[in-house]
């Protein structure tokens, strides 16, 4: 079945070139030239990827993407960034985008970002480890897939998108020692010696949301000198 691509970019060469070369790959694409019209779209069509530039008239990539994770819409987005810096894609990351791509880039980095992405998004929907919807339940720590809810106690944890895929991965795994570059093929869809440094931010934040003292983790547990394993002892699969 074909995928379903959002583009929403108003530089009209770019998009032309996004959408053609998707295209060539026996993909359907939308294109949205604003902000606001974008949004509209991604809201209310059905999309497997939101290709989105961060600088958009109307609304930019930002509020568009935090309004969409707000909405409970976890279509995956990859956003088109002109920005270079470090706080600019971590601002990215942190509001639910998924990935983000540096401009100028390459038709073939692009094609192998979308095509990681929709990969790992398909994984995620036929993981075999666990009933589709089946939440998982550990300690104090539950894991809801079909609503991507996470609570602690009595509390709701609030995640990012990219956060939750992490917390999903490793509880889907209890147990396992997973490599940062394993991580970063399985949960973020790609291999590239110097993203490391992304992983290692997202575990730490990921701690300081569910762990009671983050330097002393009880369910992302570090492995010295390999990576990171999450603590799965109390595990109780579709536990209510």
């Amino acid at each position: 079945m074909p995928k379903n691509i959002l583009v929403i970019e108003d530089n009209v060469d770019i998009a032309r070139l996004v959408t053609v070369n998707l295209r060539s790959k026996q993909m359907q694409v939308d294109h949205a030239a604003d902000g606001s019209t974008g949004l509209n779209r991604a809201l209310t069509g059905q999309y497997q990827l939101v290709i989105l530039d961060l600088m958009l008239p109307g609304m930019d990539g930002l509020d568009i993407c935090r309004t969409l994770r707000s909405e409970k819409v976890y279509t995956p987005v990859l956003m088109l960034t002109a920005r270079t810096s470090e706080l600019d894609r971590v601002l990215g990351l942190e509001v639910g985008a998924d990935d983000y791509l540096t401009k100028p880039f390459s038709v073939p980095e692009l094609v192998a970002r979308v095509n990681a992405i929709l990969r790992r998004s398909s994984q995620y929907q036929h993981s075999p480890e666990t009933p589709a919807g089946a939440p998982l339940q550990f300690s104090e720590l539950r894991v809801d897939p079909d609503q991507r809810q996470v609570q602690l106690g009595d509390s709701n944890i609030e995640l990012t998108a990219r956060e939750f895929d992490l917390l999903w991965y490793f509880a889907t795994h209890p147990g396992r020692v997973f490599t940062r570059s394993q991580l970063l093929d399985n949960v973020w869809g790609y291999g590239h010696a110097g993203y490391e440094h992304t992983v290692n931010s997202h575990i730490n934040r990921l701690r300081a949301k569910i762990e009671a003292d983050p330097a002393k983790p009880k369910y992302v547990i570090t492995v010295w000198g390999v990576g990171y394993k999450f603590s799965g002892n109390e595990c109780e699969p579709g536990a209510t």
